[in-house]
């Protein structure tokens, strides 16, 4: 038609007010950019991107440009009834999901509400008319996520009148089919561990999903034993066996991931627990930035490892990291003209280029034996999973003392417990004061959810009566903190990944001298406070003040 003029994305949020005209220019160029280099962005991802807009903005507008309603799943939760018309392969495959009901129509968040004939089909399988809408996709991601767990579950069999009737075929088939939907349901929640418990009258599973343990189902309690059977038969161990703890591993493809499950089982009073740890072989390997590190502790930690020899200590509790940084800083180290060897119990995450061992007690290769093997095939670098014992210490602090950079965890509360604990392994003070050139303490707090945490104005003398050491600037009057609400995108939890909080202790000559002087823990950490070392709780009252987590979140973490 002449005269008609075609508007795009880009015109409708300029007319909406949502970005500049320079704005818009930048995420143009910013997409054209990323085209060239072979990776396809969509300018709303771009925006988003660039910080220039939020993704409920461009769906807004999308809404409007499309002429079709723009609802939130946090203001009109997804009504099961109407999910349940249709099978999760379908929301899948059409990027679909019927959320509610509206004047005998069903409405359909759909990705690409033009997509006719994803309406039609849909239209036909569920015999509604449909009206679609719009939700911000990574709601809708979630939703239908959700929805393919839920759905997926195993369908319990009705009760028999004697569990002695049934067969083991008829056991055989659902427990198959529940281990299976456990493993998926724990890669794609990112749990790090799953827990398999009996209970008197039942079953739990519980997964541990950023830190901290989710009941996510539970079963009739005779659905129990051929689950155990099934998952002890995937891991290799002995299914006669039920009155000892085993332990198994097993590998498998799930998402076209690669996984690597390592299992233990415990007996208990009602049978047999298992815990299974998830790790994911083909995650990428997060650097020490994106793991929180802050800069200027990051800068001074780059300085040490990169010393010719030494011995450097990450220590905290289980679960905390440790060995996450470890390996962050091997990968930093990793060249062709570097001999690196590890000792681990076991080996977590393989890297290429580097020599790692696995301890193996029934052989006889202890931590202390490797050891021994290992400064005799010339390494530059070692790196040992655990401190546990005095000679494994001893070994650790000489490879140092002659040339090496030693690497390992130990499990202390602090940076500076670090030291008192090799002493309490009989390690003499001055070999310590010799061979260590710092210390990393950390632990690992959730991050709020982006999408829907809360802002709080706080007088600053209402916090600083509750938290003494909070930080402020001079004059600051009100403090802006954030708390956890939840939404689909969250799991209702009000947070969604992780980060570490972390204090290093560099060694100088005064916290050398303090060591060969055998003084206390806190004075170590008192003189090292005054040399510039960043406490836990402060890097973490930091990163509450930032918006990155909650007052609440590091209070439970670090004491």
């Amino acid at each position: 038609m002449k005269g008609f003029t075609k508007k795009f994305l880009g015109d409708f949020l300029l007319e909406f007010g949502y970005i500049t005209p320079e704005q818009l220019e930048e995420a143009l160029n910013y997409q054209k950019e990323k085209n060239r280099e072979g990776t396809h962005v969509l300018l709303g991802q771009a925006l988003i991107s660039l910080g220039f807009c939020t993704e409920e903005a461009i769906t807004k507008v999308m809404a409007h440009k499309a002429g079709i309603s723009f609802l939130t799943l946090q203001q009109h939760p997804v009504d099961s009834a109407a999910a349940n018309l249709i099978e999760p392969e379908v929301a899948l495959r059409y990027n679909a999901l019927p959320i509610g009901f509206d004047n005998g129509k069903l409405l359909v968040a759909l990705k690409h509400p033009s997509d006719v004939i994803a309406v039609d089909d849909l239209r036909i399988i569920t015999g509604y008319e449909i009206k679609p809408v719009i939700v911000p996709d990574s709601e809708l991601t979630a939703a239908i996520e959700q929805f393919a767990r839920s759905t997926t579950e195993v369908e319990q069999e009705e009760e028999e009148t004697s569990e002695l009737l049934q067969t083991e075929e008829t056991e055989e088939r659902p427990a198959v089919q529940l281990a299976n939907q456990i493993l998926h349901q724990a890669v794609r929640s990112s749990a790090s561990d799953v827990h398999i418990e009996p209970l008197e009258k039942s079953m739990r599973v519980r997964m541990r999903i950023d830190g901290v343990l989710h009941e996510v189902m539970q079963h009739q309690r005779r659905m129990h034993p051929p689950l155990i059977s099934r998952l002890k038969v995937m891991a290799g161990m002995d299914i006669a066996e039920r009155r000892l703890p085993q332990d198994g591993r097993m590998t498998m493809k799930i998402d076209k991931r690669t996984i690597d499950v390592r299992a233990a089982s415990l007996p208990s009073a009602y049978g047999e627990k298992i815990t299974m740890r998830i790790l994911d072989r083909d995650a990428r390997l997060i650097t020490l930035q994106e793991m929180g590190f802050p800069q200027d502790q990051l800068e001074k930690y780059s300085r040490i490892m990169h010393l010719p020899y030494g011995f450097i200590l990450v220590t905290g509790p289980t679960g905390s990291g440790k060995s996450t940084t470890l390996y962050s800083t091997l990968s930093v180290l990793n060249s062709v003209d570097r001999h690196i060897i590890t000792l681990e119990d076991p080996v977590e995450r393989r890297l290429d280029g580097i020599n790692q061992i696995q301890i193996n007690l029934k052989a006889g290769l202890t931590f202390a034996s490797g050891l021994r093997a290992i400064v005799r095939n010339d390494p530059d670098v070692i790196m040992v999973g655990e401190i546990r014992d005095h000679e494994s210490a001893r070994i650790a602090v000489e490879s140092a003392l002659t040339g090496h950079l030693v690497l390992a965890t130990l499990h202390t509360n602090d940076a500076a417990g670090a030291i008192t604990r090799l002493g309490d392994m009989g390690i003499e003070p001055y070999l310590t004061a010799s061979s260590v050139v710092g210390v990393v303490a950390q632990r690992l707090v959730r991050l709020l959810c982006l999408h829907c945490r809360e802002e709080e104005q706080l007088p600053a003398t209402d916090l600083l009566a509750s938290v003494p050491d909070f930080p402020l600037e001079e004059g600051e009057k009100t403090v802006t903190l954030y708390r956890p609400r939840g939404c689909i995108r969250c799991s209702n939890t009000g947070y969604k990944g992780r980060t570490g909080v972390y204090e290093l202790l560099a060694f100088s000559e005064n916290i050398r001298r303090l060591t060969l002087e055998r003084r206390s823990t806190q004075e170590i950490k008192d003189a090292a406070i005054s040399e510039g070392m960043v406490t836990l709780r402060r890097d973490g009252l930091d990163k509450v003040k930032r918006g990155l987590t909650s007052l609440e979140e590091v209070m439970r973490v670090v004491v």
